[in-house]
């Protein structure tokens, strides 16, 4: 399993916006995608998706732009995923019949790596890794000194 450069883009683009949380300010697609270097017109894409999967909004006018639709501690990594494919499992396998006994162990262990993924995807919210960028940012600034 590899992270892909749509998941990747899209948890940059949500890190951002968890940043400005607290704002309550919201933030263009152009600031966005400068800080995160991002492609405007793929980020565009990627928010719109977000704003139908009601995990950011978006606000009209001079001022406007997107915010996050709820509190970051309860947005998953699991809710972005999902959001992303358009589904409920995020790691899934191949529907085969099974066949022989080996077919069975193998699909057995499959399904228990999807279940244990979507855990770890469930235990971690945008607050987690917004957290873990500010303390290593700390540890980085504390080198320097």
């Amino acid at each position: 399993m590899e992270l892909s450069c749509k998941t990747e883009y899209t948890l940059l683009a949500l890190l951002e916006l968890t940043g400005h949380y607290n704002e309550g300010e919201p933030l263009q697609i152009r600031q966005i995608a400068a800080q995160q270097n991002i492609p405007d017109r793929y980020l565009e894409q990627l928010l719109a998706t977000l704003r139908r999967g009601n995990l950011v909004r978006s606000q009209r006018g001079a001022k406007g732009g997107y915010l996050l639709a709820r509190e970051p501690w309860t947005i998953t990594l699991l809710d972005v995923i999902n959001c992303l494919d358009g589904s409920t499992t995020p790691v899934s396998g191949n529907q085969k019949t099974v066949t022989t006994e080996e077919s069975a162990i193998v699909q057995e262990t499959w399904q228990d790596v999807r279940d244990r993924t979507n855990d770890i995807l469930r235990d971690y919210t945008l607050q987690d890794l917004w957290e873990k960028l500010n303390n290593r940012q700390q540890l980085n600034i504390m080198y320097y000194i």
